[in-house]
């Protein structure tokens, strides 16, 4: 049984603190945030207001790190020398620069295994369209479109102003609402040969980060990627993803899969299992991804969501905002 603990018990802990009680893997020991009237969200479990202690005071077999971004890097950094495996909420860090401080950290540190939460490459409507994709039964990818229509007013920022400040959260609706899609259309599309971007604030709530953000993708492959995304709406409207093959196209939309024929006749495929409540659009991969990277250090596999592929939507983002700020499309080759 591993002995888990939290950092963090902002929104998306809720989700972790159900995994976690609901596997037979692990046992929650600890929970930590700087707020101790978040405290009764231990679940009579020992509370910490400072990370270093709790790691000094707590036999820990994994972390989950549920912070601001600006935090994942050194947050990880501590419980990997302590040699303690780490479950890392999306993204990976704030920007390139750290997630190769973070990738340099997990290769000096190869016997600790640190995890990114991209749970939506689990979907069940995502796992079934990459399968059609890679079995080739439909031809070649000519295409890869994503999505992401949401609405966050200006009190999403007020209430956590790191949210809006470049330094702390290092983007807006890329890194934080669209970041899940960015790292479908690349798996989807392969490896990118260059990106042209825009990024853009719609809506003037005063703070620094994008609300909206385009982009054009040329894959190595030939096929094209368009995404966009943008909290400017006026309510959370469902993801898109969409693939377009010499023989077919594939659609998920409303947490669903459809293949659509030549013939223009639409079958539905797979549908996404889905949390209750208005967090739904979080999916419930989380559980299957955790408990995934629970069984991989139980068993000590490589089978999980390394570092290095959380990088790679580090680079997607970086690359529209260089992009959008030099008004020129970025080739990869700079990341590499």
């Amino acid at each position: 049984m591993l002995k888990v603990a939290v950092v963090g018990l902002g929104d998306v802990s809720g989700i972790h603190l159900a995994a976690i009680n609901g596997s037979s893997n692990a046992e929650l020991v600890a929970v930590c945030d700087i707020d101790k009237e978040r405290q009764s969200a231990a679940c009579n479990v020992n509370f910490y207001s400072d990370y270093q202690k709790m790691l000094e005071k707590e036999s820990l077999d994994c972390v989950h790190v549920c912070l601001p971004h600006y935090l994942h890097l050194p947050v990880t950094k501590a419980c990997v020398e302590k040699k303690v495996n780490v479950y890392l909420e999306k993204p990976l860090t704030k920007n390139v620069d750290e997630g190769l401080a973070l990738i340099e950290l997990a290769k000096k540190h190869s016997d600790v295994k640190v995890c990114v939460s991209l749970q939506n490459r689990l979907n069940d409507s995502f796992v079934e369209l990459k399968r059609i994709v890679d079995s080739g039964e439909l031809g070649k990818v000519l295409g890869v479109k994503g999505l992401v229509v949401w609405h966050r007013p200006k009190s999403y920022y007020d209430v956590k102003p790191w949210r809006g400040i470049m330094k702390y959260a290092g983007g807006g609706v890329m890194i934080n609402q669209a970041i899940h899609t960015l790292d479908q259309i690349q798996l989807i599309g392969g490896e990118i040969e260059s990106i042209r971007g825009s990024i853009d604030q719609l809506v003037n709530y005063g703070y620094e980060v994008e609300d909206t953000a385009i982009a054009n993708f040329k894959f190595k492959s030939g096929a094209i990627g368009l995404f966009f995304a943008t909290t400017t709406y006026s309510s959370n409207s469902s993801v898109e993803l969409q693939v377009v093959l010499e023989k077919g196209k594939l659609t998920i939309k409303d947490f669903i899969l459809y293949n659509t024929n030549k013939e223009g006749k639409k079958e539905q495929i797979a549908e996404d299992q889905k949390l209750p409540g208005s967090k739904f659009y979080y999916g419930a991969s989380h559980d299957t991804l955790i408990n995934r990277f629970y069984r991989a250090i139980i068993d000590d596999t490589e089978d999980y969501i390394h570092v290095e592929d959380g990088q790679k939507t580090m680079e997607i983002i970086d690359a529209i905002y260089r992009s959008s700020n030099l008004n020129i499309p970025i080739s990869m080759e700079v990341y590499r």
